[in-house]
């Protein structure tokens, strides 16, 4: 395969505070790529990297073989960004808002009319293509954005956190795109996302990031394998006590979190009645007990020991640290 991204040990700092930490890793022509981790954690500032908003502090990349750094507008022509804050002019309509893109790539006119009648249509906006943004939904924003991130036709696309804030329809519907656009058009597609359900269902591999490393990449059967077999959960008032008697029991791998246990081992099923006995003959209260195969959840919370709601919580903290640092 064709390797349209490769990094080698990219690193971003800001003073004290490493965001990107000597990060390496490629994707290949097609792929769709997710990098997964909470707010903080890295990922749209290696996006901003890749895409030459944000220059290194070390570190390489290239994307289809230009460097980021050496060919800033080389890379540029080669690549889509939707990011995480919508950028759309609202008092322009649809089609104004593509048209004005093209002539900042310098597409000719009819070709440039070609192609945001096709991507129009792609995105199911094409009816309301002379309604100015502002009367916009959301979603129809998002798909907006992604039609005018494909309009130089680029090789590849970088979604930041794509489908932030909309509702599940939507979501959904978005995600109908972005598979079918890496599928049919061959576009190498890398999103950043904090929806583990989402890139489990949509991308080839994924990279877990926190703190700025990467912890895991795979793809996601793969990751889930990991952590093999299946996850029992038990909600308990006395979670403490629920970890301390499961540990010593050596069943399996346990784990504590949100106010929950969980233990993973293979063939749950088979030790339920086990866990029960031992929970009860310990005189520890339980309040629920469910059993589930591996989730990326379970993936980060087992690189992790951590959610990505818990990290998420401490890398907002840490930030909130660091700036108030800043200002003393």
């Amino acid at each position: 395969m064709t390797v349209a991204i490769h990094i080698q040990n990219l690193t971003r700092r800001y003073d004290n505070l490493v965001a990107v930490d000597n990060i390496s890793f490629d994707i290949e022509q097609g792929e769709i790529f997710g990098l997964l981790g909470p707010n903080g954690a890295g990922k749209t500032t290696t996006l901003s990297m890749l895409s030459t908003m944000l220059p290194p502090t070390s570190g390489t990349a290239t994307i289809n073989g230009i460097d980021i750094q050496k060919d800033e507008d080389g890379v540029r022509n080669s690549i889509g960004i939707v990011f995480q804050d919508q950028s759309l002019d609202e008092e322009l309509t649809a089609w104004e808002n593509m048209d004005f893109h093209g002539r900042l790539y310098r597409i000719p006119k009819e070709t440039r009319n070609e192609r945001i009648a096709e991507l129009l249509q792609l995105v199911e906006l094409h009816e309301r293509k002379d309604d100015l943004v502002k009367t916009f939904s959301g979603g129809m924003r998002r798909r907006l954005e992604i039609a005018r991130g494909l309009l130089h036709h680029p090789s590849v696309l970088f979604l930041d956190e794509p489908t932030l804030g909309l509702d599940p329809q939507t979501r959904n519907l978005l995600w109908h795109y972005i598979a079918t656009l890496a599928k049919e058009k061959g576009i190498t597609i890398i999103l950043t996302t904090h929806y583990m359900e989402e890139a489990d269902r949509l991308c080839n591999r994924i990279a877990i990031i926190d703190h700025g490393k990467i912890i895991a990449l795979d793809s996601p059967e793969k990751l889930k394998d990991r952590i093999g077999g299946d996850v029992v959960t038990i909600g308990s008032p006395d979670p403490e006590r629920t970890r301390s008697v499961l540990t010593a029991s050596q069943l399996g791998r346990v784990e504590q979190h949100e106010g929950k246990v969980s233990v993973s081992l293979r063939n749950a099923e088979q030790h339920i009645s086990a866990i029960v006995l031992l929970l009860a003959e310990n005189q520890v209260p339980v309040d629920s007990l469910s059993i589930h195969k591996p989730t990326l959840e379970d993936v980060f919370l087992f690189f992790t020991g951590k959610t990505i709601r818990e990290q998420e919580a401490d890398n907002k903290e840490t930030m909130r640290r660091h700036q108030k640092m800043m200002r003393s």
